[in-house]
């Protein structure tokens, strides 16, 4: 379910930061629902529990999860307006990168274009 690339360049807290919101997204993971602990999520991933515990710490700053002492972290009551504009701030931030680096409209277009046929062909 916590997938991630350890061949990104993308750093794992992040990818694991946006994942859950992905999850949230998705209703796989809904309010209340417990996410296992920073070590043993640490292990299943085979990364440091510093960086899961880095991606918890933003999650709960932003308001996505909380964390109860002796008790673990639980998804936080979905703002899922709050969750869409982080997706979308950092679809801005690719998209501006792209174009400055000479990547044309139309390409990105077409890219867009794939992403969602190979969306519709998972449902």
């Amino acid at each position: 379910m916590f997938d991630i690339d350890l061949m990104s360049r993308v750093p794992i807290y992040e990818q694991l930061y946006r994942k859950v919101i992905e999850l949230i997204l998705k209703g796989v993971l809904t309010e209340q629902e417990k996410l296992p602990s920073v070590r043993n999520l640490a292990t299943e991933l085979g990364v440091n529990p510093n960086t899961v515990a880095k991606a918890y710490s933003l999650l709960e700053r932003d308001g996505i999860i909380y964390s109860l002492a002796g008790r673990g972290s639980f998804i936080a009551k979905p703002d899922k307006l709050l969750a869409q504009e982080r997706i979308l701030t950092d679809f801005d931030n690719a998209v501006r990168h792209a174009l400055e680096i000479g990547i044309e409209k139309e390409m990105l277009q077409k890219r867009i274009d794939m992403i969602e046929e190979n969306q519709e062909g998972e449902i």
